[in-house]
This record gives structure tokens, C-alpha cells and sequence, in this order.
């Protein structure tokens, strides 16, 4: 399927800021009435082997957001937001996280229970970005993400991790790790969201379980990147590091519990969005704090 640009500006319009699982079940891109995001719930907790509450974020005039649960009702939403403001003031709220801008678990970020081990070596601290390239959201915020993971500290591992929901999914992620084992993932990455979203190229066929029309599709796009359609079939269908990857991003989405992207894993004990952190920018900050607070333990 392929988005076109009232798909954005109704999802601007209604502030959402992530693409709910469900929705890549309808094709490459996410379309013009995409599921509200399931994100965090403030002063919860993710706890592994749950799911995620099903409520959604709501943009404010000065481009800040709150969250609300995913209803029409106007005394709902209000007894949500004061929710939010009761959980940010109590005397039992968790202790701020400290750097430029104070950040309250359990609303800007949720704690992992428990604690997950992570795949980088003593003294670098994880971030994981959890992402479809067929998510308008994960488009919008790929070139925040790209300028931080060029400036970002040297003790941040930061890795990218496509979810493999379907069978569309899977083409998309057997597309990302095919062109990282080529070494053009840096080059590629951007190219890849811009031929989707702007291009209206899906990168995969009409029917997401032809496995063989999304590889061709595929391989005639990277040629223009100066991949060969040898070379690339060669990992794509053959590589036991391709393999061994996408086997890895399905075990890390599962034990994550992720159900909607963009969604930010930190040290393997916190989570955080867009949503809870307010912006892309609050996002930013708030990965650098977590980060620095862990690289500091």
C-alpha cells in the first residue's frame, strides 16, 4: 500500500506519535487511520510477559503531549491528564531523574521488571531504537535519530532493531540487516524511509507473503546504491548472518513486549518514547540523561 500526504497530516492532526503493531498488518505503510499508540501508563511499570496499555498521546499547543486513554470522552481524557499531574506530585512518585531537565519515571520513561542483559561489552551503555520502515513515525523521527547516533557519547552503543510482525515486516527487516552485512546501512537507511514515504515505493508487492516479488523489488532499488543484484540475493537469501539477526530481532521484540515502534529500550531497564518524553528533542535529552546516569553506576 502506499501512503499519500493527507495519511500525515491526519496523523499529525490527531497527534499520533507511534505506529501500534496491528497496523502493519495492512501493508507497508501505515494508512490514513492508523491505531492509536500503545505506550506506557504513568508510574507503571513494563513488566516482562505484559503487554503495554492500549492509550495514546494528545498534542498540546506548545507542541508538548499528554497522555490519554484511547476513547472520545472528554471526562475521560480529563481524569486521565489529572492522573498524570497526581502521579507527577506525589509523595510516593519515583525520584526524579537528574540532568538538565528533571525526568519522572513511571510518565517520561517506565522501568523494566526485571532488568534484561545486554549484548555490549563492560562500560558501554545499550540503546536500542525499535522501528518499521513502513511507520510514518519512525520516517519523521529518522533524522533526529540519525544526527544524535553521529554526536552521541562514546559509550553509547546505539542499535537499531527492526520489528518482524508479518510477513511484510519480515521482507522490510531481511532488507535492513541484508544491507547492513553489505556495509551500506549508513548510507542506505534514510534512502530506504525516502523511497517508502516519499517515493511511494513499498519495497514490497501487493501480496506482503511473496516473499520472492519484495526481494526483487528490493534488489532493484539497492542497484541504484551501487549493490549488485548478485551480491545482494547472495545475503539475502543465503547468509547465516542475516539469518541469525532477524532471529535476534524477533527474541528482543518479544522480550521487550514491544507492540508499537518507535520504542526506545536503555540499558536494558528502561523504556521511553516520543509520547512520554514530550517532543523528539525531549527525547534526545532524555536518552543522553539515562545514559549518562547508567554510564555513571
Amino acid at each position: 500500500m502506499r501512503a499519500t500526504p493527507l495519511v500525515f497530516l491526519l496523523c499529525a492532526a490527531l497527534g499520533v506519535v507511534a505506529c501500534a503493531k496491528k497496523n502493519s498488518e495492512h501493508g507497508a505503510v501505515a494508512e490514513s487511520t492508523p491505531a492509536k499508540p500503545e505506550t506506557r501508563a504513568p508510574a507503571q511499570q513494563r513488566t516482562e510477559g505484559t503487554d503495554k496499555p492500549k492509550i495514546a498521546s494528545l498534542a498540546t499547543e506548545n507542541g508538548s503531549e499528554t497522555v490519554e486513554e484511547n476513547s472520545g470522552d472528554s471526562s475521560t481524557h480529563s481524569a486521565l491528564l489529572a492522573a498524570v499531574s497526581s502521579t507527577v506530585t506525589s509523595a510516593n512518585a519515583a525520584e526524579p531523574l537528574k540532568g538538565p531537565t528533571l525526568w519522572q519515571e513511571g510518565v517520561n520513561y517506565s522501568r523494566l521488571v526485571p532488568a534484561q542483559p545486554t549484548d555490549v561489552p563492560a562500560g558501554q551503555v545499550e540503546v536500542l531504537e525499535f522501528f518499521w520502515y513502513g511507520c510514518p513515525h519512525c520516517n519523521a523521527l529518522e533524522p533526529t535519530i540519525e544526527a544524535w547516533a553521529k554526536t552521541k557519547p562514546s559509550y553509547v552503543t546505539f542499535t537499531r532493531v527492526p520489528v518482524l510482525w508479518n510477513a511484510g515486516d519480515r521482507a522490510l527487516g531481511r532488507l535492513y540487516y541484508t544491507v547492513q552485512s553489505l556495509g551500506k546501512i549508513d548510507e542506505l537507511q534514510a534512502a530506504i524511509f525516502k523511497e517508502i514515504h516519499v517515493n511511494g515505493d513499498p519495497l514490497i508487492g501487493a501480496d506482503p507473503e511473496n516473499a520472492a516479488e519484495a526481494e526483487r523489488m528490493q534488489a532493484v532499488f539497492v542497484r541504484k546504491y551501487g549493490i549488485s543484484e548478485q551480491d545482494f540475493r547472495a545475503k539475502y537469501e543465503h547468509d547465516m548472518g542475516v539469518e541469525t539477526a532477524l532471529q535476534h530481532a524477533d527474541e528482543l521484540a518479544e522480550r521487550y513486549r514491544v507492540t508499537s515502534v518507535p520504542d526506545f529500550v536503555v540499558n536494558g531497564k528502561f523504556v521511553a518514547d516520543v509520547a512520554t518524553a514530550g517532543s523528539p528533542e525531549r527525547l534526545i535529552s532524555l536518552l543522553n540523561d539515562l545514559t549518562a546516569a547508567e554510564h555513571k553506576r
